[in-house]
């Protein structure tokens, strides 16, 4: 009865326009007065300790004022430089160029909509003038734009960790295997519809040009090294060097590049100066700098975003810790858990339900709500199976990833309509096809854990010995 409740609540709430936040913690709230002996007081009390008790969450702001500097700045512009003198000189290069870039900045920034707005804007217009068909270069930054909450450090891994007590760094470490298959499976799938098409390829523009565009990008590419080598070397958990990737970030985005903030229009080098001269002049105006900056209207604007939308993810967050409180409570993802291994459900069909779930649910929720809302009954019931927590982890953010591109509330499906000036109608047709291709990558991943394991697993025992 409780359930039936608490489910009915949900669904009706959201069926008459409620926001999911608003409607996870009011569903609960009703199911805990109706149904429960907590008392209101209780309420308030949980939602609090669901956001304050749970360390790993506190990297999430960190991460997502990090992925607002590097966004705004002019890291994704270097980052698609590097990756165009890398490979643009191969068939198709251009859009393989455009899918390294995506890798590299899913790599820095955790947010798969950043990805898309960051590296789309920028790359789209280039290949449609350089001969691309519009729908195929959409298509691609698209698809590719999921990789950000594959490629570590991902947020939807962060809250998938919060809501089941799995460690973030094992989830970070067995995303990264996964990830990269996915970037090159895209690359690969570019570089045949190019030579059956006769996609352009740009001339190789030299090893010099190559060591030089990598040189402007370095700034980015270290804190891919900053932060995922701190992790998986145990020297920081994936909250403290969240902290160091958004003070990095600030120092890159305000100081080292300048492409905001009060020293924008202050050049590094003087006429006539040597590069020992300006470093060790720029590091002593870096105080000076610092303190200007956070007066800044520039930098000022993308703390107060980064705000909100911390703001913002962490109130669904709490709600949907408040829900998954009435779900524990009450015993209800137990009690399925015992109904499917009664029945003899194989771990094969299980894994089968769970995506088809998970896949109608992308169609209409946020990422981190259904993550929230579904981890704590799919988890108990995983474990009874012998799955793998961390493999189960990985299956649900494959499946975000699919979320990411289907209607209504595909959020990569926006941002490219508006980066395009075209329709939501557009956007959908023109990842379509490659939808299919993320379905036989999610089928893989399924069905073969060592895929997500193998970096896992090698760590540990790279660590225990």
């Amino acid at each position: 009865m409780t359930a039936a409740a608490l489910f009915i609540a949900l669904f009706f709430l959201m069926l008459i326009g409620v926001p999911v936040a608003i409607a996870l913690g009011l569903s609960s709230v009703l199911t805990i007065l109706l149904f429960s002996h907590d008392s209101l007081a209780s309420i308030a009390l949980k939602m609090f300790e669901s956001v304050s008790e749970h360390y790993t969450l506190l990297a999430i702001p960190f991460f997502i004022l990090s992925s607002s500097f590097l966004s705004t700045g002019g890291v994704a512009k270097r980052l698609i430089d590097f990756a165009i003198a890398s490979v643009g000189h191969i068939r198709g290069g251009l859009a393989m160029a455009s899918v390294l870039a995506c890798m590299l900045f899913a790599a820095v920034s955790g947010s798969s909509p950043a990805t898309v707005a960051a590296i789309g804007s920028i790359v789209l217009v280039g290949m449609a003038r350089s001969g691309y068909p519009l729908e195929f270069a959409a298509g691609t930054i698209s698809t590719a734009g999921t990789l950000g909450i594959l490629i570590p450090p991902s947020i939807v891994m962060l809250v998938y960790a919060s809501a089941t007590e799995v460690s973030a760094s094992k989830m970070f470490e067995a995303g990264v295997i996964p990830g990269l298959l996915m970037g090159f499976s895209l690359m690969a799938v570019i570089y045949v519809v190019a030579i059956k098409k006769n996609l352009p390829a740009e001339t190789f523009p030299g090893v010099r040009t190559l060591v030089t565009t990598g040189l402007k990008a370095l700034g980015g590419l270290m804190l891919i090294l900053l932060v995922l080598g701190s992790i998986y070397g145990g020297i920081a958990s994936p909250t403290e060097a969240a902290a160091v990737a958004a003070v990095y970030a600030f120092l890159v985005c305000v100081w080292g590049y300048r492409d905001v903030g009060p020293l924008k229009d202050v050049p590094w080098r003087k006429a006539g100066e040597s590069i020992p001269v300006a470093i060790i002049r720029n590091l002593i105006a870096l105080p000076v700098g610092i303190l200007k900056a956070t007066t800044d209207s520039d930098v000022a604007g993308m703390v107060k975003e980064s705000a909100r939308v911390s703001v913002v993810l962490l109130f669904v967050i709490a709600n949907a810790m408040l829900f998954a409180y009435v779900l524990t409570s009450e015993q209800i993802p137990h009690a399925i858990a015992h109904t499917l291994v009664n029945w003899g459900l194989p771990p094969w069909a299980f894994l089968i339900m769970v995506n088809i779930l998970l896949l109608i649910a992308g169609n209409f929720m946020e990422p981190s709500a259904i993550i929230m809302i579904m981890a704590p009954i799919l988890f108990p019931i995983a474990m009874q199976l012998g799955i793998d927590p961390i493999h189960l982890g990985i299956i649900m953010v494959v499946n975000m990833e699919l979320g990411m591109l289907t209607p209504p509330v595909g959020l990569n499906l926006f941002v490219t309509a508006g980066i395009t000036g075209k329709s939501m109608v557009w956007a959908i047709k023109a990842c379509t096809p490659w939808l299919l291709l993320m379905l036989v990558f999610l089928a893989l991943i399924t069905y073969v854990p060592a895929i997500s394991l193998a970096l896992p697993d090698f760590l540990a025992e790279m660590r225990a010995g």
